[in-house]
């Protein structure tokens, strides 16, 4: 002991930054080692080794905790994946740029890659017949509540089985969202649902690679906590359809909507000046990822020629904000160049993003951990407990 550096009180709390009372409580746990002052009994002092290690503690817990709050909202990466990056502006899946893949994959292919498969297509069970219902989202979500309600837990089974299972479950919202089974790709299987050309087929295959999966976003986030707690693969694409739907992400497309009523009966400039003014958001443009513009965006609408009313507010909005057009916008350009219905823009990122579902579940699942993160609790002291100290 005669080693040990020992310090008074004051100095005790100073390097700490507490007050006394919680000073008195980390001696009482065992945390501080204590013993009298030699010189004058009445007073304590304390370890500074230990003082040291409280504090370097207490820092790592503070930088651990701002990660973590940092981390929910565009923040700090919270988890290792293997499947998709954003990284100077371009998207990337496996290590492929996915603008690049969009030229000629189609979206079965992409989801190959994005699970970590050889290229091989497998085959499954037979397709069954999709859901009874007038709208398209809600076929979707009945197919995968069913799947769901049967399918086994993803723990224990062969990467085979799960890969079968995975192309077959792609297949099976595909064919929910287009009310119909029937031959060709996914992307021709969309078209001919919705009685389109091959030409129009064709720009459809590059919107379902273009969004088949986006890193670790709000959707892939909840199907990788379903999957980590060892559901199905149903389960977890479920999971993801619902987070999907909010207007927050999936359901963008109302928001770019509601936006372009605003330009057709106001004027586009008069709307986005509107917005600009209140300080509101400019949906379909801009995107916290891409400072430079979303490529996807890009990529799509260099393709078709956009309906007047939305070229004429992508360029208000690049004249009086300089904001470039999201997949949002790019998607409604696209399906309402091909007069597709209102709700087409979710239906394609319904029946693309599954395949990005699927693949950040099969990794998760690899991770045998359950993500289970802590909240910081802000409410009211429990009833009740009144905590007590007293000086060593």
């Amino acid at each position: 002991m005669s080693d040990v550096e020992w310090v008074s009180a004051d100095e005790a709390r100073r390097r700490l930054g507490v007050r006394a009372q919680t000073l008195y409580a980390y001696a009482s746990r065992g945390r501080l080692r204590v013993r009298s002052d030699p010189a004058d009994p009445r007073r304590s002092l304390y370890a500074a080794a230990d003082l040291s290690a409280l504090v370097e503690r207490k820092a790592r817990g503070r930088k651990a905790a701002e990660v973590a709050a940092g981390a929910i909202a565009w923040g700090e990466p919270v988890l290792a994946s293997a499947i998709t990056t954003i990284v100077d502006g371009r998207l990337i899946y496996r290590g492929r740029d996915a603008i690049e893949l969009a030229e000629t994959q189609t979206l079965e292919s992409a989801a190959r890659l994005l699970r970590g498969g050889h290229g091989v297509a497998l085959k499954g069970a037979a397709r069954p017949i999709p859901p009874a219902h007038p709208d398209a989202r809600t076929r979707a979500f009945l197919a995968l509540a069913a799947q769901a309600g049967c399918e086994p837990s993803a723990l224990g089974r062969t990467s085979i089985a799960l890969a079968v299972e995975a192309a077959s479950l792609l297949d099976l919202v595909a064919d929910a969202v287009a009310g119909q089974t029937g031959p060709g790709a996914i992307h021709e299987r969309l078209a001919a649902a919705w009685g389109l050309p091959p030409r129009d087929a064709d720009l459809i295959r590059r919107m379902l690679v273009l969004t088949a999966d986006h890193e670790l976003n709000a959707s892939a986030f909840a199907a990788r906590v379903a999957a980590s707690t060892g559901a199905s693969l149903s389960a977890a694409a479920l999971a993801g359809l619902v987070t999907l739907s909010g207007p927050r992400h999936g359901g963008a497309s109302l928001a770019v909507r509601g936006f372009l009523e605003e330009a057709e009966r106001l004027g586009p400039g008069p709307a986005v000046a509107a917005r600009l003014a209140e300080d509101r958001p400019l949906p379909g443009f801009g995107h916290q990822l891409y400072p430079q513009g979303d490529p996807r965006a890009g990529a799509l609408l260099a393709r078709i020629a956009a309906p007047p009313a939305l070229e004429a507010l992508r360029l208000a909005v690049q004249e009086a904000a300089g904001q470039a057009p999201n997949i949002d916008f790019a998607l409604i350009a696209g399906c309402d160049s091909m007069g597709l219905p209102p709700d087409a823009p979710f239906s394609i990122f319904t029946v693309a993003r599954c395949a990005g579902w699927i693949a950040h579940a099969m990794e998760q699942g690899t991770a045998r951990t359950l993500i289970r993160p802590r909240a910081r609790y802000v409410g009211p002291a429990p009833a009740g407990r009144v905590e007590t100290t007293s000086s060593p």
